[in-house]
């Protein structure tokens, strides 16, 4: 990713921070309301197209989060369906790509936190 606009301020901090220091936070989240980690990943998988093995070595590595979506085998095509507030700010109105991919995560692990479907969550019709 072209990290030119840099020029003008600073990237958010949550860029270069590793994908592995938050996915922890993420199963975590989900654990302590009675889901699990198959769930976290298959949700990552779902928005980002890798799968579990390269999931696996994206976290090993501990890839920071900027080129964790950047490169994301296929961002998914449903994901402009996800709709709502995470910190405060609605995810369909953040302009930033990076950081839009980043709060739809988000957005996702919090509604696999509410006790949301899983099909729900993954937007199937």
């Amino acid at each position: 990713m072209d990290n030119e606009w840099v020029n003008t301020m600073a990237a958010p901090r949550i860029y270069t921070t590793s994908f592995a220091s938050v996915y922890p936070h993420y199963v975590a989240k989900a654990e302590k309301k009675g889901r699990s980690k198959a769930e976290v990943d298959e949700i990552i998988r779902w928005l980002t197209g890798y799968s579990q093995e390269d999931l696996d070595v994206q976290l090993k590595k501990k890839t920071d989060f900027e080129t964790f979506i950047a490169q994301s085998p296929r961002l998914n095509p449903s994901r402009d369906l996800i709709k709502g507030v995470v910190c405060g700010v609605r995810v369909e109105d953040i302009k930033e790509p990076t950081m839009r991919e980043i709060r739809y995560l988000d957005k996702l692990i919090d509604e696999l936190a509410k006790g949301k479907a899983m099909e729900k969550i993954l937007r199937k019709s």
